[in-house]
């Protein structure tokens, strides 16, 4: 059985305080986007096989196996509900650390696949509470819709948004953001307006204005090749560009179809529609 998990954005991202626990609360509208993995999950009946045995192509992968998250999603799932071996292959093509959410998307599509495929019966409730078990942004994919977000980036409220008739531009400049670096370098504070109001009630050509990424306050200083790229995107004729997550991927929001690969070369280079 195959299924393709795809990655996300963040429409603004407030960081508004830390935690006690040393993660921030944040605040941020997360919408899908149709960058995808492909994720494969087959039972494996070879003699002497391991619970789980994990391959994958594409992208290279950083550190074992057995760091893999959907490594630890079969593991959790298995010590509530009979699973038998499993095989499962990755091809992985979101870029990895550019704060487009591959791998939690990876581990919450394994968790819904595994779900499908032995039919364990599985309620929402349950696959919302082992996803976030595995990062912040986990659960999230699990419903899989537009959401604002909340806590540390673990707390959804669905969103009636949509995007579709626009076209999206992701420029992924090979540059990877340590997320624990990137919030090291952020003033947390609480802001003026009210991000979810202003997404579902303000034009899009007026985001630009009054929706951002504070992430961008401190890595475009220490990176201003990734500024450029914003700048780049605006005068391609976005009518709103942003970094996505912690970088450093940014997005641009077109009303016509792109080609942008000429003006990005060296970097990844994703188009399509919302």
């Amino acid at each position: 059985m195959i299924t393709f998990p795809n990655a996300k954005i963040n429409i603004g991202l407030n960081i508004i305080e830390k935690r006690d626990d040393g993660f921030h609360n944040i605040q941020s509208v997360m919408y899908p986007v149709k960058l995808c993995d492909a994720l494969e999950l087959t039972g494996n009946t070879d003699a002497g096989a391991q619970r789980i045995t994990f391959s994958s192509s594409g992208i290279s992968i950083p550190g074992d196996a057995t760091d893999n998250l959907c490594y630890y999603a079969y593991h959790l799932v298995a010590a509530d509900y009979p699973l038998p071996n499993v095989k499962v292959h990755l091809h992985k093509h979101i870029p990895i650390g550019a704060g487009l959410g591959g791998g939690s998307s990876d581990a919450a599509f394994f968790i819904r696949l595994l779900n499908d495929k032995f039919e364990l019966g599985i309620s929402w409730g349950e696959m919302h509470h082992y996803a976030r078990q595995l990062g912040s942004d986990c659960s999230f994919f699990i419903s899989n819709k537009p959401a604002f977000a909340e806590g540390r980036g673990d707390q959804y409220e669905s969103m009636n948004i949509s995007l579709a008739g626009y076209h999206l531009a992701l420029i992924y400049p090979e540059i990877h953001i340590n997320t624990a670096k990137a919030y090291s370098g952020v003033k947390p504070k609480m802001p003026l307006r009210s991000l979810e109001d202003d997404i579902q009630n303000l034009p899009i050509e007026q985001w630009k204005e009054f929706i951002h990424n504070d992430f961008e306050d401190s890595i475009f200083p220490q990176f201003p090749e990734i500024k450029a790229i914003k700048e780049m995107l605006y005068a391609e004729g976005a009518v709103y560009a942003a970094m996505s997550g912690s970088g450093s991927t940014l997005y641009g929001i077109f009303k016509n179809k792109t080609a942008l690969k000429d003006s990005f070369q060296g970097c990844f280079v994703f188009e399509g529609e919302l």
